[in-house]
């Protein structure tokens, strides 16, 4: 373990915290003093001691210990060109405002060069959602993702991104505040759950229009090459639509309108997990597959060390650290995590597909 302290705002006492080690080198471009960061979702904050702006999450996800799931490395699979003019897909993993990790992994991918510029030619990403929230510069993330679709464009590839739920919680934080919404459990906001899902003071005074404009229009499901694109492991998707185009249109059409309980209702169904992962879960993977298309489902969302059961101990003990080496495989090979657990000490995952185990 190394020492690292958290950034010291305007007025504020630096926060000392236990910084743990990177799993990847990083360039001279993005070296940086390391964040201090705890083994868990949250980034729950140690003690006390919360530094200004940052609000900790509620450690809520079960931990799963299964032995019929394997993990692979991230080795593409040899196969026939795409089509004329199209380059390699590559696909990336929940980010959550870790930016310097981003420009690591999509620098180690030979994605962006040492300026953070696209340097990948007709090379096609994908984002998976989840940009913000937990992690120190969500909107860097977006201003990034936001640069790169236009210099992926004018290289001849292009880079896209998906929603996530945590993009539709920010946007609810910032329309809707504290009004109250139909949870189903009694009241609730927008604007608590924003905070008890890591959301950052800083992501919230830096938001303008132009990224509530871009999160408002990204789509929900896509299918690229054979494999079925999306944030979240769970069917809800098929209660928005029986094409892809479909459910696109309809979550636009929700939030064009503006509704809070509608709007929370999208949230709370596109929170949900862990669809694919139990018995049935193959199933399920079929059932969107022949409504919407692909061989693969690949999606985000659910942290790979929770999947797997290796979600590391609070005591600071390196062995106890998760290890993701790569995107995990499962569901009888039908579905493809790609959440690293980045908030928890694990890997920004960015590979190319497709994989084969």
């Amino acid at each position: 373990m190394v020492e690292g302290s958290m950034t010291q705002g305007a007025g504020q006492e630096p926060v000392v915290r236990t910084a743990t080690l990177r799993d990847f080198r990083v360039p001279p471009y993005a070296q940086v003093p390391v964040e201090g960061r705890l083994p868990h979702p949250g980034n729950a904050t140690v003690g006390d001691e919360v530094p200004e702006g940052y609000t900790p999450t509620e450690r809520d996800l079960p931990v799963i210990n299964r032995g019929d799931t394997v993990q692979v490395q991230a080795v593409p699979e040899a196969g026939p060109a795409s089509g004329a003019g199209r380059g390699p897909l590559y696909v990336v993993g929940d980010v959550h405002g870790y930016l310097d990790e981003l420009l690591a992994a999509l620098h180690a991918q030979g994605l962006v060069d040492t300026e953070g510029r696209w340097s990948a030619g007709n090379a096609r990403l994908w984002f998976l959602g989840d940009f913000t929230d937990r992690g120190p510069d969500g909107i860097g993330v977006i201003d990034l993702v936001m640069r790169l679709s236009a210099e992926a464009a004018a290289a001849g590839g292009y880079c896209k991104a998906l929603m996530g739920n945590h993009e539709l919680l920010l946007l609810g934080a910032k329309r809707f505040g504290d009004t109250p919404v139909n949870s189903g459990a009694g009241t609730a906001t927008f604007q608590a759950a924003w905070l008890l899902n890591g959301g950052q003071k800083s992501d919230m005074e830096r938001l303008q229009d132009v990224h509530l404009q871009w999160m408002s229009r990204l789509d929900a499901v896509v299918e690229e090459d054979g494999h079925l694109l999306m944030h979240s492991d769970t069917t809800a998707y098929l209660d928005y639509g029986s094409t892809i185009e479909d459910v696109n249109d309809t979550v636009h059409d929700i939030l064009t309108r503006n509704d809070a309980d509608e709007c929370w209702d999208l949230f709370r169904k596109l929170t949900k997990r862990f669809a694919f992962r139990d018995e049935g879960g193959a199933e399920a993977v079929r059932e969107l597959m022949s409504t919407y298309g692909g061989q693969r489902v690949v999606h985000g969302h659910s942290p790979i060390p929770y999947l797997l059961g290796e979600v590391g101990s609070e005591d600071g003990e390196e062995a106890a650290r998760p290890v993701v080496d790569g995107p995990h495989v499962y569901a009888d090979g039908l579905a493809i995590a790609m959440d690293g657990g980045v908030t928890m000490a694990g890997t920004l995952l960015v590979v190319q597909l497709p994989l084969h185990a």
